[in-house]
């Protein structure tokens, strides 16, 4: 080998055989551990050359948050190291006591100098230390393959990654609660929009300054946050990213000169003190292969939430376009829409008082009212109606305008007065029901609950009944069904899945409720379950006939998940080699976060996963309701149960491997 060498930091080197040799192995050791650099000798015709497996894997990633395989020391003995050659490029690799690859250290242009640093887990590179320009400083950072997708560059060579020339939405997400917990000013201008990017997408001039007003000051803000905030700490972690699907926003809508792809009203979830906490992201906007924030994070106090939706995605309100296909825009309209921006623009923070988030809440329905009354077509005004309403009953529903439930009372008796037969009628009254159910669950006690489920699910039959064609007849009765459910009434639950089927078997609700439908008819019939797998392939149940197969649909956000976890992989480890095989269905929104959870908590059984969670393929074909839900399967590959609980399991489990 023509040479590896070491050194990213002080830029130590070895460049001759002679000059490697002549050194004591020890004393080298620790001079270039010390220096955070690898020393490599430069034949590999001569054994005493080799570094020790112990030398080899003292080294570790420059940046901290890396998941990584590490033997112990005392396995030090077990593992090997082994010279490569590949074109110019040569190196060493470092094998586990299994034969699996824990480390590469690798010279890419024979220099005699280590430029590339590798590091594993379960055979899987995972991490990567580069020094691109081969000045013995390593200047990137890249996450990969199970590690995630971050692309790091440390243009300072400092050991702090200054930009991004890749991170998704998700990672972006767990880099800003990074910023939050721990007051990293650095870290969290890395994923904050810059005027340039902007720039370079074609944003207009009034949008990029309106945007720059909302990424302004990020210290400030972080030491806001940190002094102010009950909901985030020093201790607070990352969960996952909550958001509805991207959306793209045409070059034609005048907003910019391209295409701009983004997220509206993206979330990150963090943990702390075992209670979830949300923090509003706002708007994540696509630069290339970066994902970047457009506001500064917030996290979300108490119950309050920011309705008013971010500065690209509002509503077109330009003098010559059409808003939604309606027709002409009227001076008189083009004011109210410019308000109704003036008002967005400037709406109040998710941690702003009580009183300033009603008075925004109010003013913006009252804005949206005046719309109503202009509209000069039906459709329009159903249009602004629906806008109006949606915004009032969400605003309940979070706690920031408690006057809402009259608001919405008054907006329902005129519609009943003015449009007796239109279908606005039950679509405000469905969402009336829904902000008074609300607010009535949230201030009653748990003896009252019970009394005020059931006369919830009274007002659901009596809308249903009132309102047979309604759109939102649908959506209630599949609540009646899984209300029924969740009481153990499983004859109800079946009859208004069966009536929601048939009502609109094409929409969500009833597919929905044709999968609940499948569910519930499970037992002694051969198990159905198959999906894309997590690592890639296809999965499916049936193919582990022959077995006791326990289907586990789960997510990482699933508290009651996490808590039963240490039992099931404790049976798993019992009955394992008996023939009891678990097969998982992740439910989370996106794959993200669940390699790492994974690793985390050592499952190591197959897992089923295709985006969208409660609203994917694999939730909907079986109607899934609630997590976790556990299905398990006999050797004959027929359900057994199609609803388990773990202590349930203890004593199944070991009865069906019995049986052949």
């Amino acid at each position: 080998m023509s040479g590896l060498l070491g050194g990213a930091v002080t830029g130590i080197a070895v460049g001759s055989e002679s000059g490697c040799r002549s050194r004591n192995l020890k004393t080298m050791s620790a001079l270039l551990v010390a220096a955070g650099c690898l020393l490599v000798a430069e034949s590999a015709a001569q054994a005493d050359d080799t570094p020790t497996p112990k030398l080899a894997l003292s080294f570790r990633p420059r940046q901290a948050d890396v998941d990584y395989e590490t033997p112990t020391e005392a396995e030090f003995a077990k593992c090997k190291v082994q010279v490569e050659r590949k074109g110019k490029a040569s190196g060493w690799v470092v094998l586990g006591p299994e034969g699996q690859i824990l480390r590469r250290y690798i010279d890419t242009n024979a220099d005699n100098v280590v430029d590339q640093w590798r590091y594993y887990n379960h055979g899987l590179e995972v991490y990567r230390d580069v020094d691109r320009n081969f000045n013995n400083r390593i200047d990137e950072c890249r996450w990969l393959n199970s590690g995630g997708t971050r692309w790091g560059l440390d243009t300072n060579e400092d050991g702090i990654i200054d930009s991004w020339k890749r991170i998704s939405a998700e990672e972006v997400s767990r880099e800003t609660i990074r910023a939050l917990t721990t007051g990293d000013v650095r870290l969290l201008q890395t994923v904050l929009v810059t005027e340039e990017e902007l720039k370079s997408l074609g944003v207009s001039e009034d949008l990029i300054k309106e945007i720059m007003a909302k990424v302004a000051q990020p210290e400030a803000h972080l030491k806001k946050v940190r002094s102010t905030s009950r909901a985030i700490t020093a201790k607070s972690t990352w969960m996952r990213f909550d958001s509805s699907m991207p959306g793209v926003i045409p070059a034609d809508e005048g907003k910019a000169t391209t295409d701009l792809t983004l997220y509206q009203n993206a979330m990150a979830i963090a943990e702390s003190s075992s209670r979830p906490v949300l923090v509003q992201l706002g708007e994540l906007i696509q630069v290339g292969d970066v994902w970047k924030l457009t506001s500064l994070p917030q996290p979300l106090e108490g119950e309050t939430v920011q309705i008013a939706g971010g500065v690209l995605m509002r509503p077109v309100a330009t003098s010559d376009l059409p808003v939604a296909g309606v027709g002409t825009i009227t001076p008189e309209m083009q004011k109210l829409l410019d308000q109704l921006q003036k008002l967005d623009g400037s709406a109040p923070s998710p941690g702003s008082g009580a009183d300033q988030l009603t008075s925004y809440n109010e003013n913006r329905a009252n804005l949206l009212a005046q719309m109503v009354n202009l509209a000069s077509t039906e459709e329009e005004k159903g249009q602004w109606m629906r806008q109006m309403v949606d915004g009032i009953a969400a605003a309940v529903q979070t706690g920031s305008y408690p006057k809402g439930v009259e608001r919405l009372k008054t907006i329902e008796a005129d519609v009943r007065r003015t449009s007796p037969k239109s279908e606005l009628v039950p679509y405000v009254e469905y969402r009336r029901m829904l902000a008074e159910y609300t607010i009535d669950l949230q201030s009653s006690d748990n003896d009252g609950r019970q009394e005020l489920q059931a006369g919830w699910l009274k007002r659901l039959e009596e809308f249903a009944g009132r309102y047979p064609d309604a759109d939102e007849t649908s959506e209630a009765m599949l609540q009646l069904a899984i209300m029924h459910e969740f009481n153990g009434r499983l004859k109800e639950a079946r009859d208004w899945y069966s009536r929601t089927v048939v009502k609109s078997a094409d929409s969500r609700a009833g597919i929905r409720a044709a999968g609940a439908q499948r569910r519930l008819d499970l037992k002694d019939k051969p198990i159905t379950v198959a999906g894309p797998g997590l690592k890639g392939g296809t999965i499916d149940a049936a193919s582990f006939k022959g077995k006791v197969l326990l289907v586990l649909y789960w997510s990482t956000w699933c508290k009651p998940c996490l808590e039963e976890l240490p039992q099931i992989r404790a049976l798993y480890s019992q009955y394992h080699s008996q023939g009891f095989e678990i097969l998982g269905v992740n439910l989370d929104t996106t794959s993200d976060p669940v390699d790492a959870y994974l690793k985390q908590y050592n499952v190591t059984w197959p897992q089923i996963h295709a985006d969208g969670g409660l609203e994917s393929e694999p939730a909907l074909e079986m109607g899934i309701i609630s997590l976790p839900t556990m299905i398990l399967v006999g050797r004959d590959g027929k359900v057994e149960h199609r609803s388990i609980s773990v202590p349930d399991l203890k004593q199944a489990i070991p009865d069906l491997l019995k049986k052949r």
